[in-house]
């Protein structure tokens, strides 16, 4: 159960952005005890994995605070964020540190899958609400909402990590936000829709 609310926590953050995870990760399994990585994934701790990393990570800070090119961002990382929720779901999954069950383990497909799942909802949330943010604030909203996500990112991966109850409640906000993201989004829609037709 623990390993399972970790890897979605995890996922979360990886759908708003996919290294913030990754290199929180990473780090405390190189430097601390906190993370135990599996056997297989002993790779994300080593320097060249956290090098790659933290380059994608200011790439992607980067571009997603710039108007319309965090739009195109959000496009690439369609399959990037998804698949990072995956890869976080397989590295908690397996972690025995984290779980005293060997149900995770032994079923580790179920870690990646809920990765891929809750890391893509919480992505299309984040890629719908952009577009409704520039409209609404002629781009000055971008950089704003940008350094918020990354904020949250960072907070419900270390929630993830140290207080893995919590992820119940931090999915259950995210959910009610991605609802409301989606109907403002729709309204948006709908209000161009009926200019393009005055």
């Amino acid at each position: 159960m623990i390993a399972a609310l970790t890897g979605m926590g995890l996922s979360a953050a990886a759908g708003l952005n996919a290294y913030i995870p990754f290199i929180i990760v990473a780090l405390l399994a190189r430097f601390t005890d906190a993370v135990v990585l599996p056997t297989g994934f002993e790779w994300m701790e080593s320097w060249w994995a956290i090098g790659i990393g933290a380059v994608l990570l200011v790439t992607e800070i980067t571009l997603d605070k710039v108007p319309a090119v965090d739009s195109l961002n959000d496009a690439v990382q369609t399959v990037i964020r998804p698949g990072m929720g995956g890869l976080m779901g397989a590295a908690t999954a397996g972690a025995s540190t984290l779980d005293e069950s060997t149900w995770m383990q032994e079923h580790a497909w179920v870690g990646v899958v809920l990765g891929i799942v809750v890391a893509g909802l919480v992505h299309t949330g984040k890629a719908a609400s952009r577009p409704v943010i520039n409209a609404g604030t002629a781009g000055f909203g971008a950089p704003v909402a940008s350094t918020a996500e990354d904020g949250v990112a960072v907070g419900i991966a270390l929630v993830a990590i140290f207080l893995p109850l919590l992820v119940i409640l931090v999915l259950v906000v995210l959910v009610a936000a991605l609802v409301w993201v989606l109907s403002a989004w729709r309204r948006l829609r709908r209000r161009r829709q009926a200019r393009l037709a005055a």
